[in-house]
């Protein structure tokens, strides 16, 4: 019997991610010569992670795609891409302003903090884990949050108040939907295996797709308290068309975003972003 090779996938305990790799959690599609090991972490955490190309496979904010182009190129499918919707910018009490404010953000190499600095490049920012940035506004440690994921539906049953959807305001600017999430294959493995992952990567996007019910069950356990009517809006704002594949519309995307990201000195340098071709 031929050994097979492991496969490590990291992606965030999100019900979007948890839906996407369903079939490949419950072994049901088969993996020919690939044994997946799935490495489930906050997003800040993979993207460190992909600094130093640690799997062989990873979810990773676009923004931070700036930083480990040289090890991984995009996959083509597994993109969390908000068409006219995304992060929001909250607060406890309506703000006038952000200018100077003092910001939660989920990390600095997320999508949504190089997209608030787009929008209001003067503001201080403090990094708090995702699941804890509307506690921190509640309390009244910052001015406002930037909240990802689920707190995207809830933040109003806390209490809180929506200054910005940075995907509404990107959409303003650009015509273009925000690529906020992405999948990345490690460049090592070498082009065969890099087509035959990510093949099996689109083929599990499908399965959920086409067996919704199912896939959203097995979401709901990564779903944090969320009831099944909720996460199911939240899985169909993020698993999309565009997860199948980013589509012209979406590779122009996620061009624009790094290059205006570059432009604005929040990205050091220039980013070519290459995407795998099944």
């Amino acid at each position: 019997m031929s050994e097979t090779e492991i496969i490590r996938i990291g992606h965030s305990p999100d019900s979007d991610d948890a839906f996407m790799f369903y079939a490949l959690a419950k072994g049901l599609i088969p993996t020919g010569p690939y044994e997946i090991v799935h490495v489930i972490e906050d997003i800040e955490t993979l993207n460190k992670r992909a600094l130093a190309a640690e799997l062989e496979v990873t979810a990773i904010s676009v923004h931070a795609y700036a930083y480990v182009a040289k090890d991984y190129t995009l996959m083509p499918c597994g993109a969390s891409i908000g068409d006219n919707y995304g992060p929001l910018i909250v607060s406890k009490e309506p703000i006038e302003s952000l200018t100077g404010k003092r910001i939660a953000i989920p990390g600095e190499m997320t999508t949504a903090y190089l997209t608030m600095k787009l929008y209001q490049p003067d503001v201080k920012t403090e990094t708090h884990r995702f699941d804890q940035i509307i506690q921190a506004v509640q309390d009244g440690k910052v001015d406002a949050g930037l909240i990802i994921h689920e707190g995207q539906l809830t933040y109003a049953r806390e209490g809180l108040h929506k200054i910005v959807d940075l995907g509404e305001w990107w959409y303003e600017e650009t015509g273009l939907p925000l690529p906020l999430g992405a999948n990345v294959i490690r460049r090592d493995l070498g082009i065969t295996k890099i087509k035959n992952i990510t093949k099996l990567l689109k083929q599990s996007i499908q399965y959920s797709l086409e067996n919704r019910e199912r896939g959203l069950e097995y979401a709901m356990t990564y779903a944090r308290d969320m009831e099944t009517d909720l996460a199911d809006k939240f899985v169909g704002m993020y698993v999309n068309d565009y997860t199948l594949d980013y589509g012209e519309n979406g590779r122009k995307a996620v061009y624009e975003l790094l290059s205006r990201g570059h432009a604005a000195g929040v990205i050091p340098h220039r980013v070519e972003a290459d995407f795998v071709n099944i």
